[in-house]
């Protein structure tokens, strides 16, 4: 390297000061020297470059990772001892039947008015009124969201000939999409989106969810699937500390049985609910006049928090609440003692058993088209024979088409919107488009011999396809 002429002068020149200066000092000298710029930008300066003394901190600060890009800590199980725990009570909504931050379930036979109970409870909460066993109940909200019956012609009537207060009751509607569109609510899907809406309301104490089932997002018969659909709803009951009543239905058959048992589809339904309530009819007691007379109750059939007996005699009663609109509600009766497996009897005595059948296939296609393999699938879960559901169908005249050459049957209620994208891509753009390819089953558009009302019932092909009726 070839250093300039005058640069090496006064590098000398300084090097015989530093040696005089250390002569005199009697200390070692310290020479900086500074290298001569043959070109500035590839030679700077020593002294232009920072002091070696802040060079670690400087080289720490450039390598060193942000804090936010951290990597997090890594996957491991979590614990908790017991000595940093406080021991909590149970915080109660209703003494001894509904708990703040858990999950119920109502069950019980069609007709019994399980939702006219869930609605009188959440109409005592919006104006802190009276339970049935005469305490008090704090005020609050009540979120309710119905696969099966329309909010403004049904619910909010029986919330009014309840005694509720409208301005504290909310109806679930749907679900805004990014684009801006409104879709059904899924609460298999969109806990997520509810629980931010409930934090806007506030001081939501009741969420009800008709039917329970529907929060399922596989089969609703398999313990794991069902344990695994439930738990975003027992994590939000705790989250937005309300309770969640679930409403779902009693299987068919197995009178005398403990009724916790009878809840349609899985037993992991019961397991999973804190408090199991149930809706059915008990036996008849004679009245003054020597006549039996009918009685429903609401009793607990379980519960892991409290007692799990005893229960409140109810009766249906229709009232008018606006000029011209009726509407069912209920009236609480004296309270009962004993297991609700004592008090229950036959919930069917006296009922139509086509109108169970009915309201059973009703609320399964409440949501949309169903494969006729998960119908009969649940409906045998439920106690109903394959004949019943098919018998049923044609009254109601029930849609169903073929999914495909390969494919099974898929049925819909009567005018049912077809809104997914089908393989013949003609539901595209067609507003309540019904199913193409659709086969009838109202007994007016069938050949005459299976217009008859003693015709025997279709059966399975025996490569196991479905077939429509």
């Amino acid at each position: 390297m070839n250093y300039q002429s005058d640069h090496e002068a006064q590098t000398l020149a300084r090097a015989m000061a530093a040696v005089d200066l250390a002569a005199k000092t009697g200390h070692a000298p310290i020479l900086r020297p500074r290298l001569p710029r043959q070109d500035a930008q590839t030679f700077p300066p020593l002294d232009a470059l920072p002091d070696l003394a802040d060079a670690p901190a400087a080289a720490t600060s450039a390598t060193a990772p942000a804090k936010s890009e951290q990597e997090p800590p890594p996957r491991g199980v979590v614990l908790a001892c017991g000595a940093d725990l406080t021991p909590e009570p149970v915080r109660w909504l209703w003494e001894g039947w509904l708990a703040l931050g858990k999950l119920h379930i109502l069950a019980g036979a069609p007709g019994q008015g399980k939702t006219t109970i869930a609605l009188a409870l959440a109409a005592a909460i919006t104006v802190g009124g009276r339970w049935p066993d005469g305490t008090r109940a704090p005020l609050g909200n009540a979120l309710i969201w119905s696969g099966e019956d329309d909010a403004a012609d049904t619910l909010l009537p029986r919330l009014i000939a309840a005694g509720g207060e409208r301005s504290r009751c909310y109806f679930i509607q749907g679900t805004r999409q990014a684009d801006g569109s409104l879709s059904p609510f899924d609460p298999a899907q969109d806990l997520g989106a509810l629980q931010e809406a409930m934090k806007s309301i506030g001081g939501v104490s009741l969420l009800i969810v008709d039917p329970v089932v529907s929060a399922v997002a596989g089969d609703s018969h398999k313990n794991t699937e069902v344990r695994r659909s439930l738990q975003p709803l027992v994590d939000l009951a705790a989250a937005a500390n309300c309770a969640v009543l679930g409403i779902t239905h009693f299987a068919k058959g197995g009178q005398g049985t403990d009724p916790a048992q009878r809840v349609v589809g899985s037993v992991a339904f019961t397991a999973v609910a804190r408090v199991v309530l149930v809706a059915a009819k008990v036996k008849a007691e004679a009245a003054d006049d020597g006549q039996e007379q009918d009685r429903r109750i609401l009793a607990r059939s379980k519960s892991n928090i409290g007692p799990d007996d005893g229960g409140h005699e109810y009766g249906l009663e229709q009232t008018e609440v606006l000029g011209g609109i009726q509407a069912s509600r209920i009236a609480w009766g004296k309270a009962v003692q004993g297991s609700a497996r004592e008090l229950l009897t036959d919930p069917t005595e006296e009922h139509d058993e086509s109108y169970d059948v009915a309201g059973f296939l009703r609320g399964l296609l409440s949501d949309g088209p169903m494969s006729a393999k998960d119908i009969f699938k649940d409906a045998d879960g439920a106690g109903y024979s394959r004949d019943s559901i098919k018998r049923a169908s044609l009254r109601m005249g029930i849609e169903k088409r073929k999914t495909g050459m390969k494919g099974g049957w898929e049925w819909a209620l009567p005018g049912g919107i077809h809104a997914a994208k089908n393989a013949e891509g003609s539901a595209k753009g067609v507003k309540n488009a019904r199913f193409k390819n659709t086969t009838s089953s109202h007994p007016s558009a069938l050949p005459s011999a299976e217009n008859h009302p003693d015709a025997p019932p279709d059966t399975a092909p025996d490569d196991g396809q479905e077939v429509p009726l």
